[in-house]
């Protein structure tokens, strides 16, 4: 199939075509690539299915009007399937024409209020992965098995979520593991700062807007594992993490009410 190169011709396919992946039929094993995400989290396919996981991409350029409309439908899939901590995982690839600022404005911009799946611009190695699978059009939705091979090549159009379970194979039941911020059950009523929110776990500065003693602050995982409990007595607060990259929630409790705010540790 020849292969579409006009960006113009990419939008109108993808209101009126069928996209697929070309480099790859259903039942071929994909390649094996390796991604650092826009907040500097790496991927690698092949750790993913070697772990047992069914790996879903989404290819994607920032301008896409389609994409745009997706992507909140991959983000609720994503959050409702554990953060990528769960049975499957979600990437979205960039087609390579965008770099790491304007994909995260993409993100905040048309995300949807679900916990975003990583997303890869062209900064992150991108290109590459576009290259290799070559969508005919975007967004291009496909599924990978834990054997490496291509599932499903063309996962549309999008009825929501159910689409994306309705492509898992017959008997493949994951977990419903929900990571949103709404299942954990606090009063937003203790604001405070949290910076940088993208670290290495090192030097996580912690502010409260005023002078407090006995706060609480409990750090958690997508699935709700502690890995720092503790109290203060103060309004400033340095947290040093040594945990494994990935996402995080602070929960800050004091006499005012309980904020909880998310943390990348990369």
């Amino acid at each position: 199939m020849k292969k579409i190169t006009s960006l113009l011709f990419l939008v109108a396919f993808s209101f009126f075509g069928h996209a697929q992946i070309q480099n790859y039929n259903v039942g071929d094993v994909v390649d094996d690539f390796t991604v650092t995400d826009i907040n500097g989290i790496e991927h690698n396919l092949y750790d993913y299915t070697q772990a047992g996981k069914y790996v879903f991409l989404d290819f994607f350029f920032v301008d896409c009007g389609p994409c745009r409309t997706a992507i909140p439908i991959f983000n609720e899939f994503y959050d409702k399937y554990g953060c990528n901590e769960g049975d499957l995982i979600m990437l979205s690839i960039n087609n390579g024409n965008d770099d790491n600022a304007y994909v995260e404005w993409y993100g905040e911009e048309f995300g949807g209020e679900f916990n975003h799946c990583p997303h890869v611009s062209n900064e992150g190695g991108a290109t590459a992965v576009n290259s290799n699978f070559s969508p005919a059009a975007y967004p291009t939705f496909c599924l990978i098995a834990p054997d490496n091979t291509l599932v499903n090549q063309d996962i549309w159009p999008l009825a929501g979520v159910v689409t994306f379970e309705n492509a898992l194979p017959a008997g493949v039941d994951p977990e419903v593991m929900e990571c949103t911020l709404a299942n954990l059950d606090v009063e937003n009523t203790s604001d405070f700062m949290l910076y940088p929110t993208v670290s290495n776990g090192n030097n996580i500065n912690l502010r409260l807007n005023s002078q407090v003693t006995g706060v609480s602050v409990v750090v958690f995982d997508v699935l709700g594992k502690k890995v720092l409990s503790n109290e203060y007595d103060s309004s400033s607060i340095v947290l040093n993490l040594n945990v494994n990259s990935g996402t995080y929630f602070v929960r800050v409790t004091t006499d005012s009410g309980t904020t909880v705010k998310k943390l990348i540790i990369k």
